[in-house]
C-alpha cells in the first residue's frame, strides 16, 4: 500500500526590498555621480599627462574641449559634483549625528532644494559663458 506524497507549499513571494523610496534613489544617484566624477578625474589626469609627452599634442587635446557639447558636459559635471557633495554631507549627518536617522528624509529634501538653488545659479552662469564662446 502506498501513501500519497506531500508537495511542498508554494513559497510566499515578498515584495522587493527596493520600493522606489526617495532614500533609495538618492543612494543610486550618489553612486552614479561618484562614478561620473571618478571618470572625469581619470580623463583629466590622462589628458594632463600628455603635456609631458608632447606639448603640441596637449594643445590639440585642449582644443577638442572647446566645443558646445563639452560645455554641456561640464555643466553636467558641476551638477554631479554639487549633488554628490550635498548628499555626502547628508550621509555623514545620518551616520554620525544621533538624530540623523530620524531626520534623514527632511535632510534629503533640504539638499534637494539647496542643490536646485546652487545649481540653478551655476547653470545660468555656465550657459551664459557657453553661449558667449560658441556664437
Amino acid at each position: 500500500m502506498s501513501t500519497p506524497t506531500e508537495t511542498a507549499p508554494e513559497p510566499v513571494r515578498k515584495r522587493s526590498l527596493y520600493r522606489g523610496d526617495p532614500g533609495m534613489w538618492s543612494w543610486v544617484l550618489h553612486r552614479i555621480t561618484g562614478v561620473t566624477i571618478f571618470f572625469f578625474l581619470f580623463v583629466h589626469v590622462l589628458d594632463t599627462a600628455v603635456i609631458r609627452v608632447d606639448p603640441n599634442k596637449y594643445s590639440e587635446v585642449i582644443e577638442t574641449y572647446k566645443t558646445p557639447l563639452i560645455g554641456l558636459m561640464e555643466i553636467a559635471l558641476v551638477a554631479a559634483v554639487l549633488y554628490h557633495a550635498f548628499n555626502g554631507v547628508r550621509i555623514i549627518l545620518v551616520d554620525f549625528w544621533s538624530k540623523g536617522p530620524k531626520y534623514q528624509r527632511q535632510m534629503l529634501w533640504a539638499i534637494g532644494v539647496l542643490f536646485l538653488i546652487v545649481f540653478g545659479a551655476a547653470a545660468i552662469r555656465l550657459l551664459a559663458i557657453l553661449i558667449d564662446h560658441s556664437f
